[in-house]
């Protein structure tokens, strides 16, 4: 399979990858979370106010596991995918919010972040990998100290 087919079955794999590195975080499955990123990734997020930082893949999901392990539930959703392939990588852009849940006194229950990804990825191993991984947050709202 050669031309437009074939570029469109490497677009799916791709949508693939970044669904399920979400999915995955929502079912605390960090062994999948592990199979979506190379062995170092370039991180950023809008929510640590940083600048890019190669960070190795089990630093992200150590981080993510004591920051959301502690909740009820999380439900990530991703979607408006744009999908260009470069060179020797692929650059996702989306569109993502995410629901963290923990029952509390106050009754304000939920946190939810809006914004969009930027996404890089590589082909390694015979499946896309993510290399460069940026959240840029619109907003955030609900309880704010929510799982502190």
């Amino acid at each position: 399979m050669t031309g437009e087919p074939q570029l469109l079955t490497e677009r799916e794999r791709v949508i693939e990858c970044v669904t399920t590195l979400f999915v995955s975080i929502d079912n605390r499955d960090w062994d999948a979370v592990r199979s979506c990123f190379t062995e170092n990734v370039l991180f950023n997020t809008a929510l640590t106010e940083g600048k890019p930082t190669l960070v190795s893949r089990g630093q992200i999901i150590q981080d993510w596991k004591d920051a959301l392990d502690c909740l009820d539930a999380l439900h990530h959703q991703v979607g408006n995918f744009l999908v260009r392939f470069d060179e020797n990588e692929v650059i996702v852009f989306c569109y993502g919010i995410a629901y963290h849940y923990l029952p509390n006194r106050s009754n304000k229950n939920t946190k939810l972040f809006v914004g969009n990804y930027d996404i890089r990825l590589v082909m390694l191993d015979g499946g896309w990998k993510i290399t460069v991984f940026t959240f840029n947050s619109k907003f955030v709202a609900g309880n704010l100290k929510l799982g502190e």
